[in-house]
């Protein structure tokens, strides 16, 4: 397995180019950069802007595995407002063609949400509206995905949606596309279940995994620790994911903990990671 970076560890505004070169100097093999509504790494973006970004990570060492956006919380494919999907689902269709240019394999769809806790005054969908809306919207772009040669990853973030290995696997499958999978992030699940189960259900459905940390019995988003801090058993979480067969990226998303020093964490976990690699 190799060593990543989501850039959903640092804010929307940190400058994409220093953070490629601080993930480098780390010592991580690849970075998943989040498009954003505006710079040098945006929707906006050229393919001559994409292949610039790709060059650069490239002449430092560094791959491409998967990229996320963060525009998804905003427009849910599981809005009731048909026009809301609509634009959700070229969001990902975007994604899914920068992907391609710039090598990566793999994008990190957020499936939508019931509700949105960190967002008060977001829209209520009730489930089995969501599952039919997600359903239906990851169907027409796992269309897309095939036709890029990309997969779509969903990942559950807290969305009060698909919030069992069972569900979450029935859905994957209910999709039927094989360019559909799990991006499954160990330390999201700590409040509702056990990672090393999620792992052994999903299987060959994981096409990435995040790795954070996440304290039981504390609240909310200052549960999220550095890794190793936490509650997640990182033994047996690398148990199942060897048992399941994965040998892709483990890729760092770990909250900006280090206010005045933002690039802190990628150092401090990442002696964590190596140890982790190790079990």
């Amino acid at each position: 397995m190799k060593l990543g970076v989501s850039f959903f560890t640092f804010s929307p505004d940190v400058s994409i180019l220093e953070s490629i070169r601080a993930c480098a100097k780390a010592g991580y093999e690849g970075i998943e950069p989040t498009l954003n509504e505006e710079g040098p790494f945006s929707f906006d973006s050229t393919e001559k802007d994409l292949l610039a970004i790709k060059q650069l990570a490239g002449d430092l060492g560094l791959e491409i595995p998967s990229i996320g956006a963060w525009k998804l919380w905003e427009t849910p494919i599981t809005s009731a407002d048909p026009r809301v999907r609509e634009e959700a689902v070229d969001t990902v269709k975007r994604m899914l063609d920068a992907a391609a240019i710039l090598g990566a394999d793999t994008i990190l769809v957020v499936p939508g949400y019931v509700g949105n806790q960190s967002a008060p005054g977001s829209e209520v969908i009730p489930y089995d509206k969501a599952y039919d809306n997600a359903l239906s919207c990851l169907r027409i772009l796992g269309e897309h995905a095939s036709k890029v040669r990309v997969n779509i990853a969903i990942e559950n973030v807290w969305n009060m949606f698909l919030l069992s290995p069972l569900e979450m696997r029935g859905f994957i499958d209910e999709i039927g596309s094989t360019w559909v999978g799990s991006y499954f992030d160990v330390g999201n699940i700590i409040y509702i279940g056990y990672p090393e189960q999620w792992i052994h259900i999903l299987g060959e459905r994981i096409r990435k995994v995040h790795v954070c940390d996440f304290r039981r019995g504390q609240a909310g988003m200052h549960g999220f620790v550095d890794i190793l801090a936490g509650s997640v058993d990182f033994s047996k979480v690398m148990s199942a994911l060897r048992a399941i067969g994965y040998d892709d990226y483990l890729i760092l998303e770990a909250l900006p903990n280090y206010e005045q020093h933002p690039y802190q964490a990628l150092y401090s976990n990442k002696v964590s990671l190596d140890y982790v690699l190790s079990l």
